[in-house]
């Protein structure tokens, strides 16, 4: 049981952190441990994508070792503990589902998005409050959103924000009518010869909006979807890595590599790829 296993998990980060413990555990800050909390994020995130439960119940265990050790260090300093996160976020949760344990109704996903967002502006407000910061209402509706969260789930974040007052297109056709607009207007600022190797500064960065503005439209497309982009993008990163080492292993079967056969070897090969796949 949870109950039985989670103190364990506890009591060995206090002790690597403890006077006889890990030099490289009791050497560690709340800096260098973040990057292992993205890196455990992503491979989870994998795990998941691969559909590997095994590996999944793995690296959840690695993640949670993460948000031990972060706590394990507050605790240390006197900030707070691993108790102190479990029930921030167990009242949290109450709190922010009136409608399963209250009155309040949802009876949509999208009821659900609208009193979430509604709960957490009001947390904020009474947080400030509480330290005596003046509250003052929100400037924008995308406040709150964070700039250093990856761009494609930042992109889909505005979208949704925007879409909640109603800026956001109403039909299917115009988001793939935008879509072929910024196309066009790439098509444009590169020319019929993009500049190789590389363009001047200013034409980079020409080509940087509009390639910007690009993906920009392709990502609502995926909320207007309700796909989420990062893990659609994922997937397909997936597929790609997968059909080119196909390719690469049968250019080895024939004495060859990537760089010694040509274009259309390798496109007929991919073909091949797309086939094998449907047959397995």
């Amino acid at each position: 049981m949870a109950g039985s296993q989670f103190p364990k998990l506890i009591e060995l980060m206090a002790r690597l952190r403890g006077p006889n413990g890990c030099p490289w555990d009791r050497q560690q800050t709340y800096d260098t441990i973040k990057p292992y909390l993205l890196e455990e994020t992503y491979e989870v995130v994998d795990a998941i994508g691969q559909r590997d439960w095994e590996e999944l119940a793995n690296e959840l265990g690695d993640l949670l070792l993460q948000i031990v050790f972060f706590a394990q260090m507050a605790a240390e300093d006197g900030r707070f503990t691993i108790e102190d996160v479990i029930e921030r976020i167990h009242t949290k949760m109450v709190r922010r589902h009136p409608y399963v344990f209250g009155d309040t109704k949802a009876e949509t996903p999208a009821d659900v998005i609208r009193n979430w967002e509604v709960l957490k502006a009001e947390e904020k407000r009474q947080r400030l409050a509480e330290r005596g910061v003046s509250v003052q209402p929100p400037e924008s509706v995308l406040e709150g959103i964070p700039s250093n969260i990856p761009s494609l789930l930042e992109a889909y974040q505005l979208g949704t924000r925007a879409s909640h007052v109603g800026f956001d297109w109403k039909h299917w056709q115009d988001l793939l009518d935008k879509l072929q607009e910024e196309i066009t207007e790439l098509k444009t600022e590169a020319g019929e010869n993009p500049p190789r190797p590389a363009p001047t500064a200013a034409v980079h960065s020409r080509l940087e909006d509009e390639v910007g503005d690009l993906l920009f439209t392709a990502v609502n497309i995926a909320r207007f979807l309700r796909v989420e982009p990062e893990s659609a993008l994922r997937k397909t990163n997936q597929k790609f890595r997968r059909r080119f080492q196909w390719i690469e292993k049968e250019l080895q079967k024939a004495g060859k590599s990537p760089r010694e056969a040509t274009l259309a070897e390798m496109d007929a090969l991919w073909e091949r790829s797309k086939e094998e796949e449907i047959d397995s």
